[in-house]
């Protein structure tokens, strides 16, 4: 029976990439991607011609039993998202949960995700740590942070530049303005950039130097 292979890709620059991941993209029947625009510069830097089909968050619930169907009748299906590995604050989860439920082989490539090389470069503790992804937008953003007052473990956040510096200033305002963290962005590319410092000091630095590209914000665990 063919596979489902989840298949990491750069979150930045082109050459994180390993070779079975080049691999697999080369020899799948089909390749489903989160913006089918995006996967082509990458897939066309690697002279990768494996027809490409859309698979993001307002298509998977639909598109999941499809997908299935085609494996189980024989083909290979690779799932990318536009950076880092699919199901990280991606879509996959649900086509994974799909795949498994019908008993249909699934692989896991290692490979990127930007919250590992944050994580280590952020100094804080890294032995023990919690993903929490995106906060809400909206409903029950205060609520996530109120539970988290006090974890302490080291967390870990994603966060558009548009909503850092709310983001710094909602965290400052709960778990304390000297509460240590950092901020990083543009992993892996020629701006990348980490600042560490207390959560009152990033959100104003951030206030005054508006930031561009994708964030990860780490806040170290309440001790």
């Amino acid at each position: 029976m063919s596979k489902l292979f989840l298949v990491p890709t750069p979150i930045g620059n082109l050459k994180d990439i390993t070779l079975r991941a080049i691999e697999i993209l080369e020899q799948a029947d089909l390749i489903l991607a989160e913006d089918t625009r995006h996967a082509r510069k990458l897939l066309s830097h690697y002279h990768i011609e494996t027809p490409v089909h859309s698979h993001h968050m307002y298509n998977e619930h639909k598109s999941a039993d499809a997908i299935a169907a085609k494996i189980s009748a024989g083909q290979t299906v690779a799932l990318i998202s536009d950076a880092g590995t699919p199901g990280i604050s991606d879509p996959g989860f649900l086509l994974v949960r799909t795949c498994v439920e019908k008993g249909i082989p699934v692989k896991t490539l290692p490979g990127p995700a930007a919250f590992i090389p944050a994580l280590i470069n952020s100094g804080l503790p890294c032995d023990r740590f919690c993903f929490e992804g995106f906060l809400p937008q909206k409903k029950g953003r205060q609520k996530k942070l109120e539970a988290l007052r006090s974890e302490t473990r080291t967390m870990i956040f994603y966060e558009s530049p548009f909503r850092l510096v709310r983001a710094l200033e909602e965290m400052s305002a709960v778990f304390g303005n000297d509460r240590q963290a950092s901020v990083s962005r543009e992993l892996t590319k020629i701006y990348e950039e980490t600042l560490r410092g207390s959560l009152i000091f990033l959100s104003d630095h951030y206030k005054n130097n508006p930031p561009k590209g994708e964030i990860v914000i780490i806040v170290a665990g309440n001790k």
